[in-house]
Parts: C-alpha cells; sequence; structure tokens
C-alpha cells in the first residue's frame, strides 16, 4: 500500500515536472508568434500591436526550477541521476550494498539539507513579502514553495531508497541499471 502511494507520488510530481516544461514551450511559442506577428503588421505598414507576455523570463525561470525540482524523486529511482558505478564493481556485491548506503545516507543528509535551506528562504520571502523584479510582481514564496516540495520529495524519495537497502532488498534505482546494462529500457 505504502510503496503505491509513494510511487504515485513520485509519478505526480514527474508529471507536474512534464507540465513546467509544456507550460515553458508554450509561453515562448506565443513569444515568438507575437514578434512574428508584429513584424508582419509592420512590414504591411500597420501598426504593431504590440504582443507580448510581460515578464516571460521570470515566469520561464520559475517553470524551469519547478520542472528541475519536482522531476528528481522519478529521476533517482529511475537511475537517471550520474552515477560512478565502477567502484561497486570492482568490490563486489557485499561491499557495493555498503557503499550503496553509505552514498544514500550522505545523498538523504544533502537533500534534507537543501529541502531545509529552501524552506528558510521560502520562510523569508513570504514574512518579507518579497516579490519578483519583472513587471508582474510574483511573491517569490510561491516558486519557492515548489521548489521546496521538489527537495522535500527528493529527501523523502532518498530516504525510500535507503530504508530498501537497509532492509537488504535492491533499491529501484540499482533494478533500473540492472536492467538498462541488460538491453532493456
Amino acid at each position: 500500500m505504502l510503496r503505491h502511494v509513494l510511487d504515485r507520488i513520485y509519478a505526480t510530481a514527474l508529471g507536474a515536472a512534464c507540465l513546467a516544461m509544456i507550460a515553458i514551450a508554450v509561453l515562448v511559442f506565443l513569444q515568438i508568434l507575437g514578434r512574428i506577428i508584429d513584424r508582419a503588421l509592420i512590414l504591411s505598414g500597420a501598426d504593431p500591436l504590440g504582443l507580448a507576455i510581460p515578464s516571460l523570463s521570470d515566469f520561464g525561470g520559475f517553470l524551469f526550477v519547478a520542472a528541475a525540482t519536482l522531476a528528481l524523486p522519478a529521476t533517482l529511482r529511475a537511475a537517471g541521476h550520474v552515477r560512478v558505478t565502477l567502484a561497486l564493481a570492482l568490490f563486489g556485491p557485499r561491499v557495493g550494498a555498503v557503499l550503496t548506503v553509505a552514498v544514500l545516507a550522505i545523498a538523504l543528509g544533502l537533500a534534507g539539507f537543501a529541502a531545509w535551506h529552501s524552506a528558510v528562504q521560502m520562510w523569508d520571502s513570504l514574512t518579507f513579502n518579497t516579490v519578483s523584479f519583472g513587471m508582474v510582481k510574483v511573491p517569490l514564496w510561491i516558486p519557492q514553495a515548489v521548489m521546496t516540495l521538489g527537495f522535500v520529495l527528493l529527501a523523502l524519495a532518498v530516504l525510500d531508497e535507503l530504508l530498501t537497502a537497509l532492509r537488504g532488498h535492491t533499491p529501484a534505482f540499482r533494478l533500473a541499471e540492472a536492467k538498462r546494462s541488460e538491453g532493456g529500457h
């Protein structure tokens, strides 16, 4: 039951990351389309409409951070992060299991650190009513909350993998690596 819930959370975060990337593409497309329409109007002697998306770079940055952080848990479980597995192959499965636990414990500390500091930054932005610098003033706690959520979910996914390894089972990222090395994607 818990496995299903966690997998659903990771998949939902990945889906939200994909939607953020699609939103970036749509916004950029609309901005380019607006420029093309304005150029065509100028060339035909008409006045441009001034079609533009205000604060596009801000929105694009916010969406990119959302996409990058929300995709972290699913990427971990799919072995999409860069890892050096040569040492695991050299030392054998027993030492490899110990190294995996050690690396996961360190990763949990780093993910927890990132989540904590992201949450502190979000809280400061909320407390001091900090807004973006663009034409459209966006309260910065909103995109920072999404970033914090991504880091919290990464910490949860790392903890999930660490507990799996500590129970003597193979973590999902190791299974994904094995499947990939066998030629199956």
